[in-house]
C-alpha cells in the first residue's frame, strides 16, 4: 500500500526535481566543500534568501535569490536551476546566475585588492645570516636590543 510518501513514490520524484535543500543546493554548486559548512553558513546568518535569514532545510526553487557572505565577499545569485548531483564546476556553475550589480561589486573589490597589493612591501623570503647582521645593527642603532 503505498501512502504517497517516501523513497520512491511519484510525489517526492516530482518536488526534487521542482525544488532543493538550501544547505544541499549550496553543497551541489560547490560554494561550499561540505554540506556541514553549507548549513553552519545559513545558521550562522551568511546566506539569506529572498532578503530574509533562513534554516538549512528551507527549500530553495528557481527564482529565488541569494545573498551569501563567502570568504570576505558577497556574492548576490539568482538560482536558475536545481542540480540533480553535485557534479562537475561548469555544471554547477550553470545552475546560478550572478547578479549584475554583484558582479560590479565583484570586479571593484578585485581592482582594490590589486592596488593594495602593489603597495604592500614584499621580501625575498627569510633574510640570510647577513641581513640578519644588518637588521640586529639597525635595531641597535635604534635603541632597540
Amino acid at each position: 500500500m503505498a501512502t504517497g510518501r517516501g523513497r520512491g513514490s511519484k510525489h517526492s520524484d516530482e518536488q526534487a526535481a521542482d525544488a532543493l535543500r538550501l544547505d544541499r543546493w549550496l553543497w551541489c554548486v560547490r560554494l561550499y566543500k561540505t554540506r556541514s559548512q553549507a548549513a553552519a553558513a545559513v545558521v550562522g546568518g551568511h546566506v539569506h534568501l529572498n532578503g530574509g535569514r533562513v534554516k538549512p532545510s528551507r527549500e530553495v526553487a528557481p527564482g529565488d535569490r541569494l545573498r551569501i557572505s563567502l570568504g570576505g565577499r558577497d556574492l548576490e545569485l539568482d538560482v536558475a536551476s536545481i542540480p540533480a548531483r553535485r557534479g562537475p564546476a561548469p555544471e554547477a556553475r550553470a545552475c546560478y546566475l550572478e547578479t549584475p550589480e554583484s558582479e560590479a561589486r565583484q570586479a571593484r573589490m578585485s581592482e582594490v585588492r590589486r592596488i593594495d597589493s602593489l603597495s604592500r612591501p614584499t621580501s625575498d623570503g627569510r633574510p640570510d645570516k647577513k641581513d640578519r647582521r644588518e637588521l640586529r645593527a639597525l635595531a641597535r642603532r635604534q635603541g632597540g636590543d
